[in-house]
């Protein structure tokens, strides 16, 4: 755990806020452009973690931020909204997170980024990154907001287009447009775009941050165009409860069985009853194991494990690949045993 002091708070559009951060270690890991940071909490005996995307670039000289959105129900972001202060002092996890860009000074190359409301948090991270530390990368932001006056670093990025017009594209969609066709980000808007910026050599990466519908349009528009799903990055911001389908709530019997299970932790061996309404990592953290984990709703890489015996199920998996999970991957953050005697390794 690391101590990082607030140093200021800019308050964006659309109730978001910009939380700027120095290191009192001086030891903090640098961070991959479209990281994530965890923040820690304590009230009482109850830690509460949550995890938000630098904004920041670490190739630019600017000090480490985040950029968090208000949520009505959501503990952590009220508390950075409204009673978090200059000066105060809190607790932070290494950055994380498989989402991010790797550049290369002399590669020529098209990146696109796709990125709807406070989505643009970790591409804004990434486009400073590939303009700074590239020289031919071609970056072209496709933002989507309601209106001019709701868009997260509006200002700042005309003022990157400025310092890069040969380099840096933006579209801007506004809902509120008058122009309907434009007004939204569809298909055909999509195909458009990408067959209007590509250059002739076809060295393409994409990414994209927002709701899940919205990704899933980029994405399944991408791969029917004929590029790899392997170009194609996404970072969801959303809890998987609020994807959950009344009707497909019952179609799976669920398995009320509490298994014993191995659970094994920078050498050390636990031995672990899991009910079945808890993961391994409830009672993991009950048992006051000192596990790695952050989002706790399997959208981070943060606890990946490997299951060497027996077999898991996941309530939600927006990291692993289907091989990787064959291969016995687990989340533990979101795995429930499936068999006595399971044994599962903490990475």
């Amino acid at each position: 755990m690391y101590k990082f002091e607030i140093s200021n708070i800019i308050y964006q559009p659309n109730d978001t806020v910009t939380v700027i951060f120095k290191d009192l270690s001086g030891s903090y890991p640098k961070p991959k452009p479209g990281q994530f940071l965890t923040v820690s909490f304590t009230f009482g005996d109850r830690e509460v973690r949550r995890s938000y995307s630098f904004s920041s670039s670490p190739d630019v000289d600017e000090p480490l931020a985040i950029t968090v959105k208000r949520v009505d129900n959501g503990e952590i972001s009220r508390l950075l909204h409204h009673q978090t202060r200059i000066g105060d002092i809190i607790d932070v996890l290494e950055p994380q997170g498989l989402f991010y860009y790797e550049p290369q000074k002399d590669i020529e190359r098209t990146v696109f980024l796709f990125a709807a409301g406070v989505g643009i948090t970790p591409l804004y991270s990434i486009l400073k990154t590939a303009l700074v530390k590239e020289n031919k990368t071609k970056v072209v932001l496709v933002y989507s907001n309601r209106s001019i006056a709701s868009t997260v670093f509006y200002e700042e990025l005309l003022e990157w287009q400025k310092q890069y017009p040969d380099r840096l594209e933006i579209v801007w969609i506004f809902s509120s447009s008058k122009n309907l066709l434009h007004a939204r980000l569809n298909r055909e808007y999509l195909i458009r775009i990408v067959q209007e910026q590509m250059p002739g050599h076809g060295k393409v990466l994409f990414y994209t941050c927002g709701p899940v519908f919205y990704m899933d349009l980029v994405r399944f528009t991408l791969l029917g165009m004929g590029f790899s799903d392997s170009n194609i990055k996404k970072e969801t911001f959303h809890f998987p409860e609020e994807e959950e389908d009344d009707d497909e709530k019952d179609e799976e019997p669920i398995d009320v069985t509490s298994y014993a299970i191995k659970l094994l932790f920078q050498g050390k061996e636990y031995d672990l009853t899991i009910p079945y309404n808890k993961t391994v990592l409830d009672v993991g953290l009950e048992h006051k194991i000192k596990l790695p984990y952050s989002c706790k709703s399997g959208m981070c890489s943060t606890c990946i494990s490997q299951c060497t015996a027996g077999s898991v199920r996941m309530d939600y998996n927006e990291v692993l690949t289907d091989r990787e999970v064959e291969n016995g991957r687990c989340l533990i953050c979101v795995s429930h045993p499936l068999e006595e005697g399971t044994v599962i390794e903490v990475i």
